[in-house]
């Protein structure tokens, strides 16, 4: 089969196509025939050696996610059968025409629902789900501040926070054109944290009370920024932060006892490897509000497997909005 493989890490150019053997199965996993993958951010720290253990002079596939059809099942195997459509988190990377999936990992796609759709949504979608509902809690009435709103997992938090029945969504974007996008996609005020300063147009926007809850993939400046536009009571949610390679940001227990405000922390990649079945809800939930059509996945543009670089330098740009797909 054909794969992407870095040797070493750099540029988007040390992403190479090349002819490797199709992964062997446990007894626990499938093999799955790729239809379509899922480009993230954390595929660019991968390649840069900034994202969960890849390290310099270990030869690796990037990947998170993707989508296919089930070839073969291993003999543990009970939820899924072969020939049958999934999307997953793969062992050993996505950027191959076939991967291997442990069954914890792996998530049926209805017939109604597309594959490529399937594939943009599946860390989006979770990671979205999962930190607005089960960590920050968002309750109905309530203001959202969301960075990078214009991203694949911003434009899917914006969507799920309607839902989820915010009173007020804000965005924050790094050019005119993203806030464009981030109020297609349903925000209701967008701020150019480049020509603004998002502190002060959250306080005017609130009152003066800031942000209930809000969603920080930046870190460093931008998480300490964001502490002085949290309501009281408020929750921020810090995740991503492998994926941006910002530095930490800092803060007192002042700024939380007294104002009753919380910091929680967030990682799919965390979950992933160490309580896969947390995961299972949110993918559920996600493929319905799919299904249903409430929720939609923005896919900007598609590549060939072999053109994967040339994704990797699209996102680099910070012109990309929504979802980037190879196709193997």
């Amino acid at each position: 089969m054909k794969a992407i493989v870095v040797k070493e890490l750099g540029a988007p150019e040390v992403m190479q196509l090349q002819e490797v053997g199709k992964p062997e199965i446990a007894p626990h996993q499938m093999l799955i025939q790729v239809k379509a993958i899922s480009v993230n951010f954390a595929d660019i720290k991968a390649r840069q050696g900034q994202y969960h253990g890849a390290e310099a002079g270990t030869a690796f596939t990037p990947g998170l996610d993707c989508a296919g059809e089930i070839i073969e099942v291993g003999s543990k195997v009970t939820k899924f059968k072969a020939g049958q459509r999934v999307m997953a988190f793969p062992k050993n990377g996505s950027y191959a025409e076939y991967v291997a999936a442990d069954e914890a990992l792996t998530y049926a796609v209805p017939d109604e629902l597309d594959i490529e759709t399937a594939a943009a949504s599946l860390t989006v979608g979770i990671t979205a789900y999962n930190v607005i509902q089960k960590m920050a809690r968002l309750a109905p009435g309530e203001t959202i501040l969301i960075h990078a709103a214009a991203g694949g997992i911003g434009s899917t938090a914006i969507q799920l926070a309607r839902l989820f029945g915010a009173g007020k969504i804000i965005g924050t974007v790094g050019s005119d054109e993203k806030k464009e996008a981030a109020k297609g996609f349903g925000a209701d005020h967008v701020i150019n944290y480049v020509s603004s300063d998002f502190v002060d147009e959250v306080k005017q926007l609130t009152g003066g009370k800031g942000a209930d809850v809000i969603l920080d993939t930046v870190a460093g400046e931008n998480f300490e920024k964001s502490m002085n536009c949290l309501a009281p009571f408020g929750r921020i949610v810090s995740f991503g932060h492998g994926n941006t390679g910002s530095v930490p940001g800092t803060l007192t227990t002042a700024d939380l006892h007294s104002s009753c405000r919380s910091v929680l922390g967030y990682s799919t990649g965390t979950y992933r490897k160490q309580r896969p079945e947390f995961l299972q809800e949110a993918a559920a939930k996600i493929t319905e509000l799919m299904l249903e059509k409430k929720l939609e996945m923005s896919i900007s543009k598609r590549f060939p497997l072999a053109e994967a670089a040339q994704a990797h330098a699209h996102i680099e740009s910070r012109k990309s909005i929504g979802k980037i797909l190879l196709m193997p």
